[in-house]
C-alpha cells in the first residue's frame, strides 16, 4: 500500500535517495510536535535518531530541532555542547527559533 504523500514527494525530488531522508525528517518533526507522543522520552530518542542524518547534511530545520532536543533533554555536557553547536549553525542560516533558543540560553 502506498501513501499519497510519500508517492508525491518522490516525484518532486531530484534523486530517489532523498525520499527516505525527507520522510524521516517529517516523521521526526511530527513525533516531536504531537502532544501525546512528544512528551515520551523514548519517542524523543527515536526522533533524535531520525534527525541526526539530515542535521549532518546541513538541513537547517533538522539542525534546529535536534539542537533544541539535545540542549533540553540531554544530561551530558558533551551532548549539550553538540546541541548548542547545532543551534548556532541553524541560527547562522537564519532559523529564528534557533536564534531565540540561543538567546534564551545566554541569559
Amino acid at each position: 500500500m502506498k501513501f499519497r504523500t510519500a508517492t508525491s514527494s518522490v516525484t518532486r525530488l531530484n534523486t530517489p535517495t532523498e525520499a527516505p531522508k525527507r520522510f524521516s525528517l517529517r516523521v521526526a518533526i511530527w513525533l516531536l510536535d504531537n502532544p501525546r507522543l512528544g512528551a515520551n522520552p523514548s519517542v524523543k530518542h527515536v526522533a533524535g535518531h531520525l534527525l541526526k542524518q539530515p542535521a549532518r547534511q546541513g538541513v537547517v530545520v533538522a539542525q534546529s530541532r535536534l539542537g533544541q532536543l539535545m540542549c533540553r533533554e540531554c544530561g551530558s555536557a558533551r551532548d549539550q555542547r553538540i546541541g548548542h553547536e547545532l543551534l548556532r549553525q541553524a541560527a547562522r542560516a537564519g532559523d529564528l527559533v534557533a536564534q531565540q533558543e540561543l538567546n534564551k540560553n545566554a541569559d
